[in-house]
């Protein structure tokens, strides 16, 4: 198994969060020299008040001194495995709480090529083969040297809509404006070790290997983390209006394990050349392994970001942006020529140097562990244990 610290664990400012069987709640917790320590305090009770702080790393390295020890990591990484989780011990759950949880897509070539593929498909897994090489031998060009809402950019779309491979991907990979969408409600994304989930009628689906940014309600990019925005081909490829069934379903969303706060060792320009690498595991014994680089991107962190906050959208609460993937498995699982799907049981794991790792196993939305926990839940369980400020 991929490390499930960073790398440089010792060196990373890390806050996530913890549910506290005993609170009956969750904690903002760090990590200290293999320890999780709880820092949750009125000052800042969740995740999204430490992303709010002037300095969230000054302010985690301060509070970290007077926290509290709740155990090892290895011990509460382990009872964060669903399948074998002890309810009356701690368990990670995902870093992100009261932050809308978006996502960007298109933002790789590969990925662009490959939705404009699953639309012509109309969601057939089998016609896609078909449907790539002729797309291929079509562009005759390396459209990784395109720059969306360019002149060239255009041209090139023209191309395609000669040829009657016109495609609402193409407007958001090589145009002028990006696509961002909600891909889950706050507090509902999972977290390290818990079920991801499927819809049951998905016959043609895969993991989403992404670097998710973490923006505080100024719009300034305080960190980082792992994120698996789970993608329903054959539902999305039918039509774009079904964006919302392909995306947003129970447990379809991971995060974590830890945000990793920017400070002097950890900065954008070391997460605009990240890698993450991918493993899927099945019970049949199949074994998937891909990448996606952040260096391939077409649209730079920070203009993504730009596109999701601005004047004609705040988030008060801030939000998690998952950036992307040039990851689209085409390697045959059960059908030659019919490509990658998920099957229940799955394990994937998304991994990065400086991130740590993100583990889950897949399941169908309706066998994992309903949502039950709200914002609602959250003030009255903050307050119940005097963590709400007064003012």
């Amino acid at each position: 198994m991929a490390d499930f610290l960073p790398k440089d664990h010792q060196k990373a400012t890390l806050v996530g969060r913890a549910y506290l069987p005993g609170a009956k709640g969750p904690a903002v917790v760090t990590i200290a020299d293999g320890r999780v320590i709880d820092i949750t305090s009125s000052d800042a009770p969740t995740v999204r008040d430490v992303c709010e702080q002037a300095n969230p790393v000054d302010y985690v390295r301060f509070a970290k001194d007077g926290g509290v020890d709740i155990g090892d990591v290895e011990s509460i990484r382990a009872n964060s495995w669903e399948a074998k989780r002890d309810p009356l011990k701690p368990w990670f759950l995902a870093p992100a709480d009261l932050q809308a949880l978006k996502a960007s897509g298109v933002t790789f070539v590969v990925s662009l090529l490959e939705r404009v593929i699953e639309e012509q498909a109309r969601g057939a897994p089998e016609k896609a083969a078909a449907i790539r090489a002729d797309i291929d031998q079509l562009i005759g060009q390396d459209l990784s040297k395109l720059k969306p809402g360019s002149t060239e950019a255009e041209q090139v779309k023209e191309r395609f809509i000669e040829r009657g491979v016109w495609s609402q991907y193409l407007e958001v990979g090589i145009g002028p404006y990006a696509e961002i969408f909600t891909k889950a409600q706050p507090l509902s994304a999972v977290g390290a070790g818990a079920h991801i989930g499927i819809l049951p009628d998905s016959i043609w689906n895969n993991p989403e290997p992404e670097i998710a940014v973490v923006v505080a309600s100024s719009g300034r990019c305080i960190g980082a983390t792992l994120g698996n925005d789970v993608n329903l081909r054959d539902m999305e490829g039918r039509s774009a209006l079904l964006l919302g069934k392909a995306k947003d379903n129970n447990a379809s969303c991971a995060v974590g394990p830890f945000v990793r706060l920017f400070d002097a060792g950890y900065t954008m320009d070391d997460l605009r050349v990240s890698d993450i690498a991918l493993t899927v595991e099945g019970v049949d014994d199949f074994v998937l392994e891909g990448s996606s680089s952040i260096s391939q991107i077409s649209r730079d962190p920070e203009e993504l970001i730009a596109a999701t906050i601005n004047d004609n959208h705040q988030y008060p609460d801030g939000f998690l942006l998952m950036l992307g993937t040039m990851f689209a498995p085409i390697q045959d699982r059960d059908v030659e020529g019919e490509g990658f799907t998920h099957k229940a049981g799955d394990v994937v794991t998304i991994a990065n140097d400086r991130l740590g790792a993100l583990v889950n196993t897949v399941r169908h939305c309706s066998d994992c562990a309903p949502w039950t926990f709200g914002a609602a839940d959250l003030m009255r369980n903050l307050a119940g244990r005097g963590l709400l400020p007064t003012a």
